[in-house]
């Protein structure tokens, strides 16, 4: 039996029986037996697609499905990523962006200011690739100031995660705009009033206190600068240039992409060559390629930098980022069997009628979907799908309905844990342990969806009296 020609046969109770049974044993595997977290995720993940009824013959291409699906999108961000962070750290550069932060803001507010420049950083680029471009800047203030990664890492990581969550031209906020036929606007401007109170409680003042409960040594997986570039550092002008150039070139793709989906370009506008060449320079990985290039040419060889060490600073970056991207993959693996063996669609089903209020369905019904199987967007796309025949009939105004894009989008992403991609890659990157990256990582992302979702029914409350 193909793939295509299989139905699941079990039921929403069976399945989610199989997937709690799987990251129980996940668990045990690498916190337990100090298996490597590679090794168990593929064990798992393989385990988990036979005990689901997976097809055998189509067990192995589910499995590489997932595996490369997550790479597709992860591999090249974190690869590009890492030797563009490794060029502005070992040129002295990350050095210079931290004196200047710790300097205009002090040291005592220095993981705010960091937190800061990723919510700004954050508004047009995803979560993974704004992580790992600006990790390099957090390292050095880590090293600079000492208190351990979490009190510098876990502001900053919050903060794409916030935007990435709830402020569109992020996609998933402006699909369930979509599929609520919410304006985007609206959705934008409830966005940020919901994200930053989030993003300073559940992501700066949470991050404050455990990185004085956990302070773990700054990671070295960027590399340090040497003495000799610290002591002959690149402008401050153009460090801060290069690191704006990703931002400045992902934000024109994200840019027209709301215009044309907003109706403000003609199809033959966005069908023309210019448009669809601007576009594509502005997608992630042909920004952070840019990038990278413009980085070794300003920070490296106009500094006196000889080609054979800028190859070699690329070279000593992609070695210890190995281990995060095929981690990383195998986190989307086991996330891929989950979603095919169709527990989104059982629990679809189940959830459909929960006889609660709408806004409260919708952040549960997508909270449930993300536990269950990983990914914020299919949770989110999967909630706002299911909803959107109950949410067109409420007859919503348009603040209501872009309350109802962000409450969903807080369900989203709460309880990041083994069959999430992301937890992998935060927990990778800050050298974290499952069991620290669980108390950490997993309550931070919990708090910005339930806090998120909160605020949400506050203002969803206030706009049904006006």
């Amino acid at each position: 039996m193909t793939l295509e020609n299989w139905t699941q046969t079990l039921g929403a109770g069976p399945l989610l029986g199989i997937a709690a049974v799987a990251i129980v044993v996940l668990l045990l595997l690498i916190i337990k037996l100090r298996m490597h977290a590679f090794v168990a995720l593929i064990l798992v993940s393989l385990l988990t697609a036979f005990a689901t009824g997976i097809p055998a013959g189509s067990v192995v291409s589910v499995l590489t499905g997932g595996f490369g699906s997550t790479l597709a999108s992860v591999a090249l961000l974190v690869g590009l990523g890492a030797m563009l962070g490794r060029i502005v750290e070992t040129s002295g550069g990350a050095k210079v962006l931290a004196d200047y932060l710790i300097r205009v803001f002090g040291e005592k507010r220095a993981p705010f200011a960091l937190g800061v420049a990723s919510l700004i950083f954050g508004f047009p680029i995803f979560f993974d690739a704004g992580l790992v471009v600006m990790l390099p800047v957090v390292f050095a203030v880590g090293r600079r100031l000492g208190g351990g990664v979490l009190l510098y890492g876990l502001p900053a990581a919050g903060a794409f995660s916030v935007m990435h969550v709830f402020v569109p031209p992020h996609p998933g906020p402006v699909a369930a705009a979509q599929f609520f036929d919410a304006n985007v606007g609206y959705v934008l401007l409830i966005g940020l009033v919901v994200a930053l109170p989030t993003w300073y409680v559940a992501s700066y003042l949470f991050g404050k206190w455990a990185g004085r409960k956990w302070e773990l040594p700054i990671p070295t997986l960027l590399g340090e600068a040497d003495s000799e570039h610290e002591a002959n550092p690149p402008a401050f002008g153009t460090v801060i240039a290069v690191l704006l150039l990703p931002l400045v070139l992902i934000f024109l793709n994200t840019g027209l992409n709301t215009l044309a989906s907003g109706g403000v370009f003609q199809e033959a506008t966005t069908e023309a060559t210019w448009f669809q060449l601007l576009r594509a320079l502005g997608e992630t990985p042909v920004a952070l390629l840019i990038s990278l290039l413009v980085a070794a040419v300003v920070l490296g060889m106009r500094r006196g930098m000889a080609k054979t060490a800028i190859e070699q600073v690329m070279e000593k970056a992609l070695g210890p980022v190995c281990s995060v991207i095929l981690i990383t993959g195998a986190g989307g693996m086991f996330g891929g069997v989950l979603r095919t063996s169709g527990i989104g669609d059982a629990l679809a089903d189940v959830l459909g009628d929960l006889g609660v209020p709408l806004i409260l369905a919708g952040f549960l019904i997508s909270g449930i979907l993300r536990v269950a199987q990983g990914s914020a967007t299919v949770a989110l796309t999967t909630a706002a799908g299911l909803l959107a025949p109950a949410v067109a009939a409420a007859g919503l105004n348009d603040i209501q309905l872009a309350t109802m894009v962000v409450a969903v989008a807080a369900g989203s992403v709460i309880i990041s844990h083994v069959n999430d991609s992301g937890f992998w890659l935060v927990g990778r990157f800050f050298d974290m342990d499952v069991k620290t990256t669980l108390k950490t990582w997993t309550v931070l992302e919990t708090l910005i969806g339930v806090i998120g979702f909160a605020l949400a029914a506050v203002v969803f409350g206030f706009a049904s009296i006006g």
